[in-house]
C-alpha cells in the first residue's frame, strides 16, 4: 500500500517543477547581463623610465597589488606614445596617463577618461642674458623641445607654431630630462622646455642654477583662451626656496593636465580601483594645486567614464567601504543576479502553496459531483435496475477514494468524503426498499 506522503511528493514535483524551470530561465536571462569577474592582469602605458608618469605607475602598481590585481607597466617615450598604444586594441594596453591636448574623442572613440590627476607645468629655462616673457623672443635660438613621441614636444611645437615660429625659425633639439639640463648648463642650447612636477630633481637643480632664468608667460591668459587644454598657474616669489628667494619674482606659467584614460571595455571594478589609487596618489597639495583638488572630474579630450561620474558623485561604492575588494565585487555581481531571481521567486512562493492545496483537494472534491448526481436521482425515484447501476457506480467511487493517499493534514477531508459516500449509499438503500415495497404491492393487487 502506498504511503500517505506519496501524493504530496508527486504534487510537489508537478507544481514546483515548472516553478523551478521559470526560476532557472530567470537566472539564465539575468546572467547574460552580468559582467564577468574583473581581470587579474591589466597593462598601463607610463612614459620614460624614472619619469613622472613612471613614478605614478609604480605607485598605482603597489595599490592594485594589495587587491590581487597585477598592473604591468609598459615604458614609452611619453604621452603621444601612450595615446597611440591605448587607442590600438591590438597593443594590449588598457590604461595610460595622457597629457591634455594630445588626443581627441573623434580620433579615439573607444577611450574614456577617469578624470584629471595633476597639473603638468611647462618650465622654460633660458640662459640669463635677458628677461624673456614672450615666445617670439625665442626666434633664432637653440631650443630643447623634447624627444619625438613626448607630450612635451607636441605641446611646445603647438605653442611655437601659434606664435609663427616654425622649424626654420628655431634650432630645435630633441633633448629633455637630465640630457637637456646638461646641454643647457653647458651652453649647447639657449632654452629648455620641460614638463615636470615642482619637486622633480631636475626642476630644483635648474631653478637653483645662477646662470639660468625661468621664463614668465606674460600672455598666459591668451594661451589658455586659445588652447583650452592649458591652464594658467602661478609660481609665487620665494616659494621654492625662501632663504635664497627662488624664484626672485612671481612667475606666471602654463600647465597641461594629466588625464587617467582607459579603454571603454575595461572592467568597472578595475576602473574603480584605479580611481581609488588616483585618490591616494594625487590627493595631496603641491605648489600649483590645493589639497584634495585632484583627482578631478574635469576632463579635456575624452568623455568621462560613467563609473568615474558615479565615483565623483558618491565616492567609494558602499560594499567596498566595509568589505575586501574581491568579496565586494562578488556580492555586487550577485546582487544583479538576485534582483530578477527574487522578482520571479517571490510571486512563485505566493502562488505555489495555494496551487498545491488546490491540487490535493481537487482529488477529493472531484467525487462530490458524482455523489450529488446519485443523491438527486435517488430522491426523484429509481427503478430496480437504476438502483443496481447506481449502487455499482457508488462501489466504484468508494474503491477509487480508498486508493487516495493524501497528506495527513488532508485526512479529515478524505474521511468526510467516505462518510458522504455512506450517506448516499443510505439514500440508495431507501430507494431499494421503496422499489421493493412498490413491487410487493403490485404483486398483491394482481
Amino acid at each position: 500500500m502506498p504511503r500517505l506522503s506519496e501524493l504530496s511528493y508527486r504534487d510537489i514535483a508537478l507544481i514546483a517543477g515548472p516553478a523551478l524551470l521559470v526560476a532557472v530561465v530567470g537566472i539564465w536571462i539575468a546572467a547574460r547581463f552580468i559582467k564577468p569577474a574583473p581581470p587579474t592582469h591589466v597593462v598601463m602605458a607610463t612614459g620614460v623610465k624614472a619619469g613622472g608618469y613612471d613614478e605614478y605607475g609604480q605607485r598605482y602598481q603597489k595599490i592594485l597589488a594589495r587587491e590581487g590585481i597585477t598592473l604591468e607597466l609598459r615604458p614609452t617615450r611619453g604621452s603621444v606614445d601612450n595615446y597611440e598604444l591605448l587607442k590600438n586594441p591590438a597593443s594590449g594596453v588598457d590604461i595610460a596617463l595622457i597629457q591634455s591636448g594630445i588626443g581627441s574623442a573623434e580620433d579615439a572613440p573607444a577611450l574614456q577618461s577617469l578624470g584629471s590627476v595633476s597639473y603638468e607645468p611647462l618650465w622654460v629655462f633660458c640662459q640669463a642674458k635677458e628677461k624673456l616673457e614672450r615666445i617670439p623672443q625665442l626666434r633664432g635660438r637653440r631650443l630643447g623641445i623634447g624627444p619625438p613621441g613626448s607630450g612635451t614636444q607636441k605641446l611646445v611645437l603647438g605653442i611655437l607654431e601659434d606664435n609663427g615660429l616654425n622649424s626654420e625659425a628655431i634650432g630645435g633639439v630633441h633633448v629633455t630630462g637630465m640630457d637637456g639640463a646638461e646641454a643647457l648648463l653647458g651652453g649647447a642650447i639657449d632654452c629648455l622646455f620641460i614638463i615636470a612636477p615642482p619637486d622633480a630633481g631636475i626642476v630644483r637643480a635648474l631653478t637653483h642654477a645662477p646662470t639660468l632664468s625661468l621664463m614668465n608667460f606674460a600672455r598666459a591668459e591668451a594661451y589658455v583662451r586659445r588652447l583650452q587644454y592649458l591652464t594658467k598657474v602661478t609660481l609665487p616669489e620665494g616659494v621654492i626656496n625662501m632663504d635664497a628667494n627662488i624664484p626672485p619674482a612671481t612667475v606666471t606659467m602654463l600647465a597641461a593636465t594629466a588625464e587617467l584614460v582607459v579603454r571603454d571595455e575595461l572592467h568597472p571594478a578595475i576602473q574603480m580601483l584605479l580611481l581609488l589609487a588616483a585618490s591616494e596618489v594625487h590627493s595631496g597639495g603641491t605648489l600649483f594645486n590645493r589639497d584634495g583638488e585632484f583627482p578631478s572630474e574635469r576632463r579635456f579630450d575624452f568623455p568621462i567614464s560613467p563609473d568615474a561620474t558615479r565615483f565623483y558623485k558618491s565616492g567609494r561604492p558602499l560594499l567596498q567601504r566595509y568589505l575586501p575588494f574581491w568579496l565586494a565585487n562578488f556580492l555586487d555581481r550577485m546582487f544583479v543576479l538576485m534582483i530578477p531571481l527574487v522578482a520571479v521567486l517571490f510571486p512563485l512562493f505566493r502562488i505555489v502553496p495555494p496551487l498545491y492545496r488546490w491540487r490535493v483537494r481537487s482529488r477529493i472534491y472531484r467525487w462530490y459531483g458524482e455523489l450529488m448526481f446519485i443523491e438527486t436521482e435517488a430522491q426523484n425515484g429509481l427503478t430496480a435496475g437504476e438502483v443496481k447501476d447506481y449502487s455499482e457506480r457508488l462501489d466504484w467511487i468508494e474503491k477509487a477514494v480508498n486508493g487516495l493517499h493524501p497528506p495527513l493534514s488532508y485526512a479529515d477531508q478524505l474521511y468526510a468524503l467516505r462518510q458522504h459516500i455512506d450517506f448516499v449509499r443510505g439514500k440508495l438503500a431507501v430507494s431499494r426498499e421503496t422499489v421493493g415495497a412498490v413491487a410487493g404491492l403490485q404483486a398483491a393487487n394482481t
